[in-house]
């Protein structure tokens, strides 16, 4: 069955101020309509033909600027005159301003409410009123899972809801109205007593954090970027699942997806391959754990189609059922090894696959304590390529988890190939003396000048928005650098266990003997900046730093 293309929509979000805070304006969908009957959403609906045409009628925008926005070439007031419209024609509330900017107060707008069923082009002309497009603060964009009976591509707009206007529902479409405070919604739908879908909790949860409405709005209009939730399906051993932005697997259905078929899978199986997308497979190595997630993440590489050479990227551990899966979906292609780097976890099963196959080694040699056993035939440089006929792989330097670490980046399809330097699930351990926190920081910095659309890490699911998983990461490791610092604050002159339940009170303790390590790193880095001293195993603060 054909996936049905989702129809461009708007939503609004009102905001009133109650006795206990903030209140959202909800309307009861029918029980008989096609999509969410019953469900307590917010006014909204389709954009119809006549809202693109009003661009003349809408105030302290321009389409250029509202296309901007909302990240589309064009049509951009198109969204802010629909979520205007559908919530005077759904809710009987009416935002409307004069050629001045100035709104209309609650009498006007009742003497309007005979219009509600009528053009609303027509309306802004006859009354000669405008739609305040600065009035709305651009807030969500959901798109509706595949496999619904209708899909939307939904654009949340938060607003101040008129002094004086209670609004109604329209006894058609909309069945029951109510102002809600957001935590009271989320309660009644905990109980079973209104239906609420993901995208309206989420929402509610979200701004449900503020006391004052003006707050909230401050706070929506701040956005600096509005993320795109486009919610998919998969099938796996527990069935069909959906999956949301915030899921680890949402990123890797979307890519090895695109077409929202619903038949890519969610499982990471060991030893089963996975199709990722024309150029990429992946195979799992059966080795979970604490440090490796669900195993190690081998990655076949090449040219579309079934003839050309592969490259084999993290041969992962020297385990016999692993070499044997690498070597049957391959089926005799394989002319390159790469390592990402040489720890026991990526590189030992190379030795294997280049016995079996006579293909050629790529990667750094290992450093002291590492797979001694990895012989690379050549060390490529940063920058420096290797052309695999049809695909071509750039080698990116990265020490800091190991100084031997390389990514690859995939030219045709900019994924990144991360071994270990961005894992999906947890950040990854600094070991000194090999690990160094200040060269893994100066490298995940490095990636931002990278163009990279997904990252192929050596443990988990693929990750999306690149860049933004990046900052993420730094801002971890100075977050935690700083809980470090606080914690020598606190206690003066320290050893590393003295500090170790304070700068990790966040990790559980089963972890702590993992965690220690990637302390050292941190007060390694410390000292070396001359924020620390060092003196027979206790750490102190110098005070003309920090």
């Amino acid at each position: 069955m054909a996936t049905l293309t989702p129809r461009p929509a708007a939503t609004l979000i009102l905001l009133r101020q109650g006795a206990g805070g903030p209140e959202v304006l909800m309307l009861q969908r029918t029980q008989s309509a096609a999509f969410l009957g019953g469900a307590y959403v917010f006014p909204g609906g389709s954009l119809d033909v006549q809202d693109a045409e009003l661009g003349a009628r809408v105030h302290g925008l321009s389409d250029a600027q509202a296309s901007a926005r909302l990240g589309i070439a064009a049509g951009g007031l198109a969204y802010y005159v629909a979520a205007i419209r559908e919530c005077f024609e759904e809710a009987g509330i009416l935002l409307l301003c004069d050629g001045d900017g100035v709104p209309i107060d609650s009498a006007r707008a009742a003497a309007l409410m005979h219009k509600r069923k009528g053009s609303f082009g027509a309306l802004l002309a006859e009354e000669d009123l405008y739609v305040p497009a600065g009035a709305l603060a651009y807030y969500g964009h959901w798109i509706t899972a595949p496999g619904r009976s209708r899909r939307f591509d939904a654009r949340f707009f938060v607003a101040l809801a008129p002094e004086g206007q209670e609004g109604s529902h329209d006894a058609a479409e909309t069945v029951h109205d109510v102002w809600l405070r957001p935590q009271e919604a989320l309660e009644r739908g905990e109980r079973g007593e209104i239906e609420l879908v993901f995208a309206t909790r989420h929402t509610l949860k979200d701004l449900g954090r503020f006391a004052e409405r003006e707050a909230a709005f401050e706070y929506a209009r701040s956005l600096p970027e509005i993320e795109t939730n486009r919610a998919c399906r998969a099938l796996g051993k527990d069935g069909e699942k959906f999956f949301r932005r915030a899921d680890a697997a949402y990123f890797e259905i979307h890519w090895s997806d695109p077409e929202e078929t619903g038949q890519t899978t969610y499982d990471l199986a060991p030893g089963v391959p996975k199709r990722l997308d024309r150029y990429v497979t992946r195979i799992i190595a059966p080795n979970p754990g604490a440090m490796t997630g669900p195993g190690t993440n081998s990655y076949l590489v090449g040219a579309p189609g079934e003839t050309g050479g592969l490259a084999l990227i993290d041969p992962g551990p020297d385990i016999a059922s692993h070499v044997e899966a690498i070597l049957a979906e391959a089926k005799g292609r394989i002319r390159w090894v790469l390592c990402t780097h040489t720890h026991l976890d990526h590189s030992p099963a190379a030795a294997a696959i280049k016995a079996a196959t006579g293909a050629q080694l790529l990667g750094r040699p290992a450093p002291t304590g590492q797979d001694e056993s990895f012989k690379p035939d050549f060390a490529p440089g940063n920058g420096q390529r290797v052309d695999l006929g049809g695909a071509t792989l750039r080698a990116i330097h990265t020490p800091g988890h190991a100084s031997n670490h390389l990514c690859y980046l995939l030219e045709e399809t900019k994924m990144l190939f991360t071994g270990d330097h961005v894992m999906q699930g947890s950040t990854v351990v600094i070991n000194p003396p090999d690990g160094d926190m200040r060269a893994y920081l100066a490298s995940l910095e490095l990636l931002l000048a990278e163009d990279v659309s997904i990252l192929a890490p050596g443990h988990g699911y693929l990750i999306g928005a690149p860049h933004k998983e990046v900052r993420r990461l730094i801002a971890h490791r100075l977050a935690r650098e700083q809980k470090v610092i606080s914690a020598l604050k606190k206690l003066g002159a320290a050893t590393l266990d003295d500090m170790l339940p304070l700068a990790y009170d966040d990790v559980p303790q089963r972890m702590h003997r993992w965690a220690a390590r990637s302390l050292t790193a941190h007060l390694e880095k410390l000292v070396a900046e001359g924020a620390v001293a060092a003196d027979g195993g206790r750490f102190a603060l110098v005070q003309s730093g920090v």
